[in-house]
């Protein structure tokens, strides 16, 4: 494992660098704005009529249409939803590309599964954060900084590296570490944690339990409380310390439930659909599916949402959350 940290990393080829961030969403905003206050030479690419150009300019951004901010560029970063950025790339991006310039990354998907194909002339590299573009934002302005990876698919100059690493220093990510990876260890591991854990793990666990619990009788306000308002204690003391630390401050009661009765919950067989989500990842199936899920018009997509949307959970905590003001003013 290898770990850059501040004093490793050398600024002074990507603060020569013109550095254009396409997009100014979640990382987009983050990105451009931490990279300003970094003293980076940074504008913003945005398609034409994009509603965030208010936004950017009031924030003390440069913003110009994709193609010029890539004509006027020499690292491209794309903060664009991974189904966009081939579209993107072929009308705004390649056309304009010239010898010397760099493609950079903040999540592996269109490289790995090629949506993207870059011409050999140019390097290609990732940095990829790992939080919310909000959350690097906030703790970049407090001084700290969010872990970021590091790849490097193509290095035709010799240099992405660096120039990679700079760019992360200037985000904030040298102030926590960043790591080496590869595009491929990056997008897998991405999308497995994603599915089998942080986002379809936990919301299948807290929707269940909230029914198991409503269909045996109890309150359904009682059951947000138990099964979804604490989650947020209990996973920041394993943020904070690991498993370890959320043990050693939870009851000891809650401790001997968690281990004779979490394998009960969590069996063998949930292991075993986790080896067969990553199969998924691993063969590009996940991705053919995404992919043409996109191309047809998300009519799946857009109907498992509503569904989701509407399950009872959600009506009992939008109404608790109402009688819980405090709650806007945490992350």
């Amino acid at each position: 494992m290898k770990m850059y940290y501040e004093s490793d990393i050398d600024k002074g080829l990507i603060k020569s660098k013109k550095i254009a961030v396409l997009g100014y969403g979640s990382q987009g905003h983050a990105h451009s704005l931490n990279l300003k206050d970094s003293g980076f030479d940074v504008v913003v690419g945005l398609y034409e009529g994009s509603k965030s150009k208010e936004k950017a300019e009031q924030q003390g951004l440069n913003v110009l249409s994709n193609s010029e901010a890539v004509k006027n560029s020499d690292v491209i970063m794309f903060c664009l939803p991974d189904t966009i950025q081939g579209k993107v790339y072929k009308e705004d991006v390649e056309p304009y590309l010239e010898e010397g310039k760099m493609l950079m990354f903040c999540h592996g998907f269109s490289i790995f599964y090629e949506q993207i194909k870059p011409p050999s002339f140019v390097d290609v590299a990732m940095i990829a954060p790992k939080g919310p573009g909000h959350i690097v934002r906030r703790v970049f302005e407090s001084g700290q900084g969010v872990p970021c990876l590091v790849a490097v698919h193509q290095d035709n100059s010799g240099k992405a590296k660096d120039i990679a690493l700079g760019y992360g220093l200037g985000v904030g990510g040298a102030r926590a570490g960043i790591l080496e990876t590869t595009f491929k260890e990056e997008t897998e591991t991405d999308l497995f944690g994603e599915q089998a854990v942080l986002c379809g793990g936990v919301t299948s666990l807290v929707q269940s339990a909230f029914e198991v619990l409503v269909e045996a009788g109890y309150q359904p306000e009682s059951a947000y409380f138990e099964v979804l308002h604490e989650l947020k204690l209990i996973v920041d003391l394993m943020y904070q310390g690991g498993l370890g630390e959320m043990r050693f401050s939870i009851s000891d009661t809650a401790e001997y439930g968690d281990y004779t009765r979490g394998p009960v919950v969590v069996d063998p067989s949930v292991k075993e659909n986790m080896k067969k989500v990553l199969e998924q990842i691993q063969s590009g199936q996940f991705a053919k599916e995404w992919i043409a899920e996109n191309d047809e018009g998300l009519h799946k997509f857009k109907d498992l949402r509503k569904e989701n949307s509407g399950h009872p959970i959600e009506e009992v905590g939008k109404r608790l959350r109402g009688m819980m003001p405090f709650l806007k003013n945490q992350s």
